[in-house]
């Protein structure tokens, strides 16, 4: 079964939807990384789970989208970055989940794929509707997102528990703001964790060099 085409590429890595041969490698990184995940997210471990995980996150119904980290000289799954609960209307809003596996972790390259998401994410629908402030690619996209179909969204944002240091630094160096705390925001683990609150808007975004307003106008 052949792996979907990637929709962008950058310096070391490269994003692709979510595809049916990927189970056996991504549950078997999941597998690998059940030491770095801990408490922080639990994704499917098995062929079983994932199947349906991997359905919901390319469905195409707009809620949701998914998208492999991948490295470029190997093919190689390094991470997921998936934008989950997208709301449209004035909001244009998604909320983003995210991992390394343990063979990539503290190598950068779940940076370079975020990276790559923010673009994606913030780049126009098909057939150039979008949100006002049209998002281009950040540095280092050497196929730009914006060519092809994105999300078209305006504000992205990370729940991240306040033990989770190496996310919430993820997400700073990317320019994320902090804008509040939630107790008891999401079950996670066994029980109700409270929650700090980042986000980024596309012009955020395109301050920072990281996938945003394309300047037109």
């Amino acid at each position: 079964m052949p792996f979907p085409p990637y929709l962008a590429e950058g310096d070391r890595v490269a994003l692709r939807p979510f595809g049916a041969a990927d189970g056996p490698e991504f549950t078997a990184r999941v597998r690998e990384s059940r030491g770095l995940h801990h408490p922080w997210l639990s994704p499917p471990d098995t062929l079983e789970a994932y199947e349906p995980y991997a359905a919901r996150l390319s469905g195409g119904d707009g809620g949701r989208a998914g998208f492999l980290v991948c490295e470029r000289a190997t093919g190689a799954i390094a991470g997921f970055v998936n934008v989950n609960n997208i709301v449209r209307g004035a909001f244009q809003c998604g909320a983003l989940g995210y991992g390394a596996f343990a063979h990539a972790a503290g190598r950068g390259l779940l940076g370079e794929g975020l990276d790559l998401v923010l673009a994606h994410a913030f780049a126009p629908l098909a057939g150039g509707g979008r949100r006002a402030g049209a998002a281009g690619a950040g540095p280092g996209t050497q196929t730009d997102p914006a060519d092809k179909a994105g999300l078209g969204l305006h504000r992205l944002e990370a729940n991240i528990q306040p033990g989770n240091t190496a996310s919430i630094g993820l997400v700073r160096s990317r320019g994320f703001r902090l804008e509040g705390l939630s107790p008891d925001f999401l079950f996670v683990d066994g029980a109700w964790r409270d929650h700090e609150r980042w986000a980024i808007t596309a012009e955020a975004a395109g301050a920072s060099g990281r996938g945003g307003p394309d300047g037109a106008g």
